[in-house]
């Protein structure tokens, strides 16, 4: 099954490879520009790929509701599905597994904006699919996990961990999230009206990181803090410090998405290994004019 696709957000992270994933698959993909009419540009759309947020955390709590109300304004003139990639701020700061079913109790503001938006997509009544992920890796190294922290000190050895070394975190390889929304596309006649879909991804602690980045680079590397001592400093006189440091509790907390609803509707799905995602990270990091997809191709930003 093809159809027509529109992507939101089409040069962020999201919008870049969903792009990308639903084009290969034979796809009819066209882009949202900011500014115009997003209802008219729906027009004919089977599906709608919600990539925007505003960017660097800003003014949340205004924009969020605006956008999602024009989402829906879309999809209902267009009878198109939207596929938003939900995060886990919706899960507060009690770890271990989570999925579909654990409760959504907030601990952030972020978080209780993220709960409220996805309430309103249910309340609407358009098909709506939250493919739920945790922090981003993208092989473009464009303002990811993987390049904003944990890489941007490794050509002098040092991995950047941002909580404990043993505190395992969700990740996700944006190439793999987006085949997974082609997939779910593909489905979306047999899904239910609103499906919250845990994308498990993967999951690993700093230590483990660590591990693989020996192996990979033949040298040992050490442990580096983030510097959570300035975004304290900075908050009351920089936004992005301010709603970093609101996140802060995620890296204590260790959690990982459960994959059982997951593998029930995409059965067989192969995620990208370990040793490749973290391969494509450092040669996006180290040597970005000959960073490689884990399946050859070369990375080109679009």
């Amino acid at each position: 099954m093809t159809g027509k696709v529109l992507i939101l957000g089409g040069s962020g992270k999201i919008g870049h490879h969903a792009g990308q994933a639903f084009r290969d698959a034979g796809w009819q993909v066209d882009y949202y520009r900011r500014g115009t009419d997003m209802t008219k540009a729906a027009q004919g759309a089977d599906v709608i790929v919600n990539g925007l947020n505003p960017p660097a955390y800003h003014d949340w709590a205004n924009l969020i509701p605006q956008i999602t109300a024009q989402v829906i304004a879309a999809a209902r003139a267009s009878g198109a599905t939207v596929i938003i990639p939900g995060n886990v701020y919706n899960y507060g700061d009690r770890g271990g597994e989570w999925s579909e079913q654990t409760p959504q109790t907030p601990v952030s503001r972020k978080g209780q904006i993220r709960k409220e938006m996805e309430e309103t997509y249910r309340a609407s009544g358009v098909p709506t699919i939250i493919l739920r992920a945790g922090n981003f890796i993208d092989p473009l190294a464009n303002g990811d996990v993987m390049s904003m922290v944990h890489l941007r000190g490794i050509k002098s050895g040092k991995l950047t961990i941002a909580g404990g070394p043993d505190v395992m975190q969700a990740y996700c390889y944006l190439p793999d999230w987006a085949r997974a929304a082609v997939m779910l596309a593909n489905r979306r006649g047999d899904l239910a009206p609103f499906e919250d879909i845990p994308f498990p991804g993967h999951a690993f602690s700093g230590a483990q990181l660590r591990d693989e980045l020996e192996r990979q680079l033949g040298r040992s590397v050490r442990f580096s803090h983030f510097p959570w001592w300035i975004m304290s400093a900075l908050s009351p006189v920089w936004e992005l410090a301010r709603e970093m440091k609101e996140m802060r509790y995620l890296w204590d907390t260790s959690h990982w998405l459960g994959r059982d609803k997951f593998d029930r509707l995409l059965p067989g799905f192969q995620d990208t290994p370990f040793d490749a995602v973290i391969r494509a990270s450092l040669a996006a990091q180290i040597n970005p004019d000959k960073a490689m997809r884990p399946g050859g191709k070369p990375v080109v930003a679009q």
